[in-house]
């Protein structure tokens, strides 16, 4: 984001009956709200004209570019606490280098596609390497599958919308440029046409990003003018809020408003590096089926397009290959479940002592078996423990933990790098246990999980499997890195078994480490069919039992499997 100029002049475009518009002189009142931050006056802009709406279901998207959330309590942000309160306020941390920078490129790609770095291509500023075309922005995506809606964008950093970022595909757009004639003004024009749109147009879906927060943060840091910043985009957030409870058709319609950000700074301003302020972003929904005062753990910057998709009734296809879920989805992953229980640190001297975030105490019927691990070591780190990313990637910066993305909340990690950093004796050997799952007349058991590791040396990683209690026996070992991956094993039962449990054994001496998270076993019966029932009642398809245990709720026909399965306790038969 603002960080390098673009000298041509700012215009409005529009997709409708006018496809360009020029931006016009300053106005007064709008250069009175920036005047707060610079004497520079807020363009008048006309507003784009959009085609009339056509869902009650809408959306509206704040992006506020490099607002650091732990920043937020200190404003004068009436509008943002407001949210908090009466919506779901999820906080997380971003990757680091060599998945990406800490950059707006990277960030705002993360929020619009939906899919982390690794798959949107967006690794800087530069943008190249951008795969928008595989992983387009969520309004191009919604040009796709939901024509007839309208949709809006308005952005004062240019790239979002030359690069395809976020306009790409949005019926209407206004594009200023921050860069060369002033974020503050910019910033207030958008927000002045976008009050206008939502009070006198019908739009279904709207993004609107807010610029001038980052500008401060690199020109003064994360002080006073900061904290000025952030109520004046607060400022702007209470207008959208305000201009929405006043259309005549409000309480006909269900609107839900996400505000995110793309990356934090470091408290003197800047970032692109891995430190925790740089790498700090978050969710802030509210609308309908969003919980009120909810507090997550489990979020992370991929979720917006998920919700959005969500709270327009919209089942995403798994060809998207979305990273997100909506912010309003718990799972009932096992590992959450030990939020009360995290405590601060131990031996290490890197994590400030008011950060709760790790735990040896294994979920319910896990354990953590040691009897081959080493005396001595790091504290926090002998054998596997539970751990969160504040706690576990402030141990050593830029040593990739910041990579492991797709875990979320709590998650279970071997760490033998860190474990050795203190006098210890022996080798790294400890065994993760997951609980036995029944797996009575099935005649196959896949385990699913994320996984980020990091492979050094002599260290091994092996998955084993043990039925009825009998000799585990490796069904998976990791030889190279795997960074923050979906991952899955699939078993055949053997005759007569009636439970399974896995193993995650990991040993090493000063390697790396071994992240396990969202596991979730699904017990099938390949052998057996049922038959799927049109709406009229024949049968006229037929689709294979699954049982499911562990993370990620199953839906419709999915659920009701897992149902009959579970009444019969074993596979059902026609």
């Amino acid at each position: 984001m603002p960080t390098h100029g673009m000298p041509r002049r700012s215009t409005a475009t529009c997709r409708s009956a006018v496809t360009r518009r020029s931006v016009l002189a300053a106005g007064a009142a709008t250069a009175a709200t920036a005047t707060a931050l610079t004497n520079a006056p807020a363009a008048l802009a006309a507003a784009p004209t959009l085609p009339n709406g056509t869902s009650k279901d809408k959306v509206l998207v704040v992006g506020m570019d490099g607002l650091r959330h732990d920043r937020i309590d200190a404003a004068d942000a009436p509008h943002l606490r407001s949210m908090m309160a009466n919506g779901t306020y999820g906080t997380s941390l971003l990757y680091s280098g060599p998945m990406a920078a800490t950059s707006s490129g990277p960030g705002w790609s993360t929020i619009a596609t939906g899919v982390w770095p690794d798959k949107h291509g967006v690794r800087d500023n530069t943008f190249i390497g951008k795969n928008y075309g595989r992983y387009p922005g969520f309004l191009a995506r919604l040009a796709q599958v939901r024509p007839e809606l309208s949709t809006y964008a308005a952005v004062d950093w240019k790239p979002l919308d030359s690069q395809g970022t976020v306009t790409a595909g949005a019926d209407a757009k206004l594009v200023l440029d921050g860069d060369a004639d002033g974020y503050p003004g910019h910033d207030a024009t958008i927000a002045n046409e976008t009050e206008s749109i939502l009070r006198h147009q019908n739009p279904d879906v709207l993004f609107v990003y807010f610029g001038n927060t980052d500008v401060v943060a690199h020109g003064s840091g994360t002080g006073r003018r900061y904290l000025d910043a952030i109520a004046v985009q607060d400022a702007h957030l209470g207008r959208l809020l305000a201009a929405i409870r006043s259309r005549p058709t409000y309480p006909a319609e269900r609107w839900t408003v996400i505000v995110a950000t793309d990356h934090g700074h470091v408290d003197a301003g800047g970032h692109g590096g891995s430190s925790i302020e740089e790498r700090r972003t978050f969710i802030l929904a509210q609308g309908p089926g969003i919980a009120a005062g909810a507090r997550p753990i489990d979020t992370r910057l991929v979720d917006v397009a998920a919700t959005v998709f969500e709270q327009l009734g919209i089942t995403p296809d798994p060809a998207w290959g979305l990273d997100g879920k909506p912010v309003q989805e718990r799972t009932d992953d096992p590992f959450d479940t030990l939020r009360p229980s995290l405590t601060g640190r131990v031996d290490e001297t890197g994590i400030p002592a008011s950060v709760l975030g790790f735990t040896h105490t294994a979920p319910g019927g896990w354990s953590v078996i040691n009897n081959a691990m080493g005396t001595g070591g790091v504290g926090e780190w002998r054998g596997w423990s539970f751990a969160t990313d504040e706690f576990w990637s402030r141990t050593h910066r830029d040593q990739w933990r910041e990579l492991n993305v797709r875990s979320r909340g709590v998650f279970a990690v071997a760490d033998s790098d860190e474990w050795d950093d203190k006098a210890n004796s022996g080798g790294y050997d400890s065994t993760l246990v997951t609980p036995a799952y029944d797996v009575s007349g099935r005649s196959s058991v896949r385990l699913d999980f994320t996984t980020h590791y990091r492979q050094e040396g002599g260290q091994t990683a092996r998955i084993l499997a043990s039925f009825n209690g009998g000799t585990p026996a490796v069904v998976r070992s990791y030889t190279s890195d795997v960074v923050s991956q979906p991952q899955s094993v699939s078993v055949p039962v053997p005759a007569g078994a009636s439970s399974v449990s896995f193993r995650f054994r990991y040993t090493g001496a000063n390697n790396w480490y071994w992240v396990i998270d969202g596991v979730r076993v699904t017990a099938s019966c390949l052998g057996w069919r049922a038959p799927v029932h049109r709406r009229g009642g024949a049968p006229s398809a037929h689709r294979t039992s699954h049982y499911a245990y562990g993370r990620s709720p199953l839906h419709g026909r999915a659920q009701a499997d897992r149902i009959l399965a579970h009444r019969h306790g074993r596979c059902p038969h026609p």
